[in-house]
């Protein structure tokens, strides 16, 4: 029987020989291989769990309440044997200790915590000043930032928006040396009746609820009253608009009180978007909740307090509407235009 051979020619040995070689090269490369970047990406995760962990006990103690491995294993969307598992990996690590009734950071995991979280809430105040990015999208964007930017580029983005002591949502950036400026204020539902305040904090999770918020149009540094908080539903002016929360969502919001009396907001305040064509107005000023670049670029076409602007014509759809300002046409969309704050000029009718 003739013996049957698997390659006929030598040159089909030499290109099996070659691909076998090609393969080896890709999975085992040392530095671009699949092995190792696989290798590289499954330290890459077990570094964001490590980070995201310390977070989660960080605001824990922050907050003065229990961690547990169950609350890390349903922040994390982990199995409680995986969070088990990486606190130990903490501990290990010394960045934690084991308490009675939970968990605490040692003085180098609550460092460690700090410097992750200054990167995020940077990277908010970041996103909520310089971009167009919506308050929705901000929180997202920051989780992913934070396990990629390095000390050096933080503090180049710390430079860049002016150093800031608070996010958008009011919460505190821990400076470099991990201080914390503390927050400030009380539950909104500690608010009494006919009492007024600012919002200094919105919490922004869960998302859900913070998209209910932000859907409603309120912002860090919204003056509010109180008119009446029950069980049911809670009902506030927030400058000037009556609005009506379930208890859940107004949990979320933390108000400090508002001394100045004669600066207080008791009813709704004009917009520009409300003038018919050919109405004049004054402007009072543009809503804290517009950041930038649009803020910008509406100063930069004259949009201050002070300046009269007319509205001249509408689109067919009726939206933008073209308003004069400093004799210059500018079309301004209606979601712009309801955030500038006017008071319409009388019109003197001519005998």
């Amino acid at each position: 029987m003739n013996e049957v051979s698997f390659f006929t020619e030598p040159s089909d040995a030499l290109i099996m020989f070659g691909i076998l070689l090609s393969i080896i090269t890709i999975v085992f490369l040392p530095r671009y291989g699949l092995r190792s970047l696989w290798m590289r990406k499954q330290l890459g995760t077990k570094r964001v769990l490590i980070e995201d962990a310390l977070k989660h006990i960080y605001d824990c103690e922050y907050k003065n309440i229990n961690c547990t491995t169950e609350s890390i294993a349903g922040t994390l969307h982990i199995s409680t044997n995986e969070s088990a598992a990486l606190l130990t990996r903490l501990s290990s690590l010394g960045l934690l200790t084991t308490r009675e009734n939970g968990v605490s950071l040692t003085k180098e995991g609550s460092s460690y915590a700090l410097r992750i979280i200054r990167v995020h809430r940077l990277w908010e105040r970041y996103l909520a000043d310089e971009t167009s990015v919506p308050p929705t999208k901000w929180h997202s964007s920051a989780e992913r930032a934070e396990h990629k930017l390095t000390a050096s580029q933080t503090e180049t983005l710390a430079a860049q928006i002016g150093n800031p002591h608070f996010d958008p949502h009011g919460d505190p950036i821990p400076t470099p040396s991990g201080e914390v400026p503390p927050r400030k204020g009380k539950p909104m539902l500690m608010m009494n009746e006919r009492e007024f305040g600012v919002i200094t904090h919105i919490e922004d999770e869960p998302e859900a609820v913070y998209a209910q918020l932000v859907a409603h149009g309120l912002y860090v540094g919204m003056q509010v009253m109180m008119l009446e908080p029950t069980n049911e539903h809670v009902r506030f002016v927030a400058d000037g608009d009556e609005i009506i929360l379930l208890p859940l969502l107004t949990n979320n919001i933390t108000v400090a009180p508002f001394m100045e009396e004669a600066e207080r907001i008791t009813s709704p305040q004009e917009v520009l978007s409300s003038l018919s064509i050919g109405e004049e107005a004054k402007v009072l000023g543009i809503s804290k909740a517009l950041r930038s670049p649009q803020r910008r670029r509406l100063m930069d076409l004259g949009v201050v307090p002070g300046t009269t602007i007319r509205a001249e014509l509408k689109n067919a759809s009726g939206d933008p509407t073209a308003y004069n300002i400093r004799g210059a046409l500018v079309a301004l969309r209606q979601q712009h235009a309801g955030m500038i704050f006017i008071q319409k000029q009388k019109v003197l009718s001519s005998k």
